[in-house]
This record gives structure tokens, sequence and C-alpha cells, in this order.
């Protein structure tokens, strides 16, 4: 029989790379939302209803709100809604500078073919915010699972530090129905 072997949901390692990874994902995007907001200006110069600076005041908004949702709350939907952010705003800065689409319908054209420190910084705190996002929706994925190592009742592993067997806890019927097929 083969388990996963993880650290129990109350070991202060677990809950430390939890807060880890929250924070470090919450930083991404705000550094992010920080590099729009201030570059927001500089492309609001161009014409037209839909132009960059709407665009960067958008991204920069919606990442705060992914960053907030992190921090302050941590379930799955929020690191997936960071990973979204993240995402798109990377796929969104490679394509503009490798790609010249030309302007899409009321969208400007965002070619923007030259890297600047500004836009590495944005670039790299939103990779890492992406790959700290997939990791922490990973992580409180398998924590809401239960991927965890659980006691059986009547298993000789089931004591407390004292020596004294514990009292067979409740058993749920979906682990009542697995542990009747174990052979």
């Amino acid at each position: 029989m083969s388990h996963i072997m993880s650290w129990p949901h109350g070991h202060v390692a677990w809950r430390w790379s939890r807060w880890a990874v929250r924070a470090a994902t919450a930083a991404g995007l705000a550094i992010d939302a920080y590099v729009h907001l201030d570059l927001a200006g500089l492309y609001a110069e161009a014409g037209g209803t839909i132009n960059e600076g709407v665009l960067f005041r958008s991204e920069a908004a919606v990442a705060l709100l992914a960053a907030c949702a992190v921090i302050a709350i941590g379930r799955r939907a929020c690191y997936l809604a960071g990973l979204a952010v993240a995402g798109s705003a990377l796929a969104a800065m490679l394509v503009s500078r490798y790609v010249d689409l030309g302007a899409l319908g009321p969208f400007p054209d965002l070619y923007d073919p030259v890297w600047f420190p500004e836009k590495l910084l944005a670039a790299c705190a939103e990779g890492a915010a992406c790959s700290t996002a997939l990791a922490g929706a990973v992580i409180t994925g398998l924590a809401v699972r239960g991927r965890r190592p659980r006691p059986r009742p009547g298993h000789r592993g089931n004591s407390d530090p004292a020596g004294k067997a514990m009292q067979p806890q409740e058993v749920s019927q979906h682990d009542k129905q697995v542990h009747d097929r174990r052979p």
C-alpha cells in the first residue's frame, strides 16, 4: 500500500510553505500592477477610445485585485485567477514584443520591439507570479482533497504519544468503501 507522503495540515513547515507561495504570488502580481500603472501615462498618449494607457490601467487593477485575493483568501480559485492574470499579461507582452499584429478592432497596435528595464521587471514578475500561482493551486488542491496520510481505525500506528491506543474515530462512508476493497 502506498501513501502520498506529505506534511500534516497543521505542521509548521506546511503552513510556512503555503504562506511563502501566497506572498510570492501576491508580490509578483503587485510588481506587475506597479509597472503597468507607472507606464500607463506614457502609453496613454496614443489617441482612440481604447488606448494602451487604458489597457495598462485595467491590467494593473485586475492584478491588484488578484494579489489581494491571494493574500486575503488564499483559495485555489484565487491562485487560478492570479495565474490567469499573470499568464495573460506575460503572453500579451511577449506577443507584442515579437509579433506585429497591427490594430485589432478597437484595440491599438501594441507592437513594441524593445526591452527596457521596467518591461523586463514586469516580465520577470509575471513569470514568477505564474509559477508560484500554479504551485499554490496545486498545493491548495492537494490540501482540499486530503492527500495526506490519515491513520485508519485499528491501525497499529494509531496511538497517542503516551502509548495508549486511541479510540477509533467515526469513519465516513467513502473510507469504508475504500477499506473494504483492500485485500
